[in-house]
């Protein structure tokens, strides 16, 4: 249910590949800058979905499994990664391939500290134009077998909310305004007050 939320808020701009177990693989087309909004905005709502569902989900009563009942602990996390790909068509189903691809799915596996968080790696942030310093973010370097080191820039978003709420209105409110502002190219550093959270 947490999942299906996220797929509908982030297709469209993104085109879903496949699930995959508790992340979902979507990529996004490099056309313009109107598609950088849309997809800023897209993260957005991939984690006003997940909130809203895991609030439906904790409030309701009819399951008491420890999965239902443990619903707000969990946490979304957005790895953002920018590159490029080949499609392969493998037994009828298109998929994509390449060492960008193969990397995406590593910076999974990290050590990033918040729980709720975004994370855009340096391709990324160089191509939506994100100042990271101005924008507040940590520098976190990621260290994947058969790649060179990889920078990495971090928003958390534990800050905008409370420990055991899961995703809740203030880290929405917090979100859609440093989207916005790292959307616009501003300097969201004296009104959001964003610190370091994770050392390279």
């Amino acid at each position: 249910m947490l999942l299906d939320g996220v797929m509908e808020a982030l297709a469209p701009p993104c085109e879903i590949q496949e699930l995959e177990g508790d992340a979902v693989f979507a990529l996004a087309s490099d056309d313009a800058e109107a598609a950088d909004r849309a997809l800023l905005e897209a993260f957005n709502r991939a984690f006003a979905a997940f909130g809203e569902r895991q609030r439906d989900i904790a409030l309701d009563m009819s399951c008491s499994c420890r999965a239902c009942r443990g619903v707000l602990g969990l946490s979304l996390k957005l790895i953002v990664h920018h590159g490029s790909f080949m499609r392969q068509v493998v037994r009828g189903k298109s998929r994509v391939a390449g060492p960008d691809i193969i990397l995406a799915h590593r910076f999974l596996k990290n050590d990033v500290e918040p729980s709720t968080y975004v994370l855009f790696t340096g391709p990324a942030v160089e191509r939506l134009g994100i100042d990271p310093a101005a924008a507040g973010m940590a520098r976190y370097t990621g260290k994947y077998a058969h790649f060179d080191e990889v920078d990495c820039f971090v928003v958390s978003l534990d800050r905008f909310g409370r420990r055991g709420e899961g995703v809740g209105p203030e880290m929405l409110l917090g979100l859609r305004s440093l989207l916005g502002d790292l959307a616009l190219g501003a300097d969201p550093r004296t009104e959001h007050g964003l610190r370091s959270v994770v050392a390279a």
